[in-house]
């Protein structure tokens, strides 16, 4: 019995759990979902709440298609160069949705849970854009599983609606630059300590773009 449980944890046979929730961290039902949310007690995922405000959604936006990519873009950079203080990134994911439980959700996937809790415990008292940043662990683990596949393909009959990630892509070379960078500044750290598998804390460097 307890093996059969283990093995649907989470799964759409589980009678119990949601498993939205388990999926994608974020239920469209929230606290009235009639299925339990188990929240992590550890992750190496963390949510960041409606932190990506897309121009387009405002009724008075002018913005070209280029100048709201352009804006993403930025956004994308700051998210990055901020989140990386805490840790190493594996995996950066903004949706696109416009339902109020994905709208604006930003996912970090850290490469250590250390990093994932410490990132937490610091957002949770920190400003961006002049408005308080809410993260939390998150139950994500693979973000194959919650990203919608119809959306990458341009056939999601849903919209920004879907229940399902809508992961917005910034430029691959805006990516790259940001990993390669992040991985040359790990390496170069770690030879100036002289520990080949020393993992530092980025929280010291300066920068800071819209946090506060």
């Amino acid at each position: 019995m307890a093996e059969h449980l283990a093995s649907i944890f989470g799964t759409e046979k589980d009678k119990v759990h949601c498993s939205f929730y388990h999926k994608i961290g974020s239920c469209r039902h929230g606290d009235r979902c009639s299925r339990r949310h188990v929240k992590p007690t550890y992750s190496q995922t963390i949510l960041v709440s409606n932190m990506y405000k897309n121009p387009s959604l405002k009724p008075d936006c002018t913005l070209s298609d280029e100048e709201i990519q352009r804006d993403f873009e930025d956004f994308y950079e700051d998210m990055f160069l901020e989140l990386a203080k805490y840790g190493e990134i594996e995996e950066l994911k903004i949706c696109d949705n416009v339902g109020d439980h994905l709208l604006g959700n930003v996912y970090v996937k850290y490469h250590k849970e250390d990093d994932a809790q410490r990132a937490v415990d610091s957002l949770n008292s920190r400003y961006y854009g002049g408005l308080p940043v809410w993260a939390e662990l998150s139950p994500v683990t693979d973000f194959r599983e919650a990203c919608c596949r119809q959306y990458d393909t341009s056939e999601c009959n849903r919209g920004g609606y879907c229940n399902f990630m809508h992961i917005r892509k910034p430029a691959r070379t805006l990516v790259r630059d940001l990993f390669d960078g992040q991985d040359l500044t790990l390496r170069e750290m770690r030879r100036d300590v002289g520990d080949p598998d020393w993992r530092p804390i980025l929280a010291s460097l300066v920068y800071r773009g819209r946090f506060g």
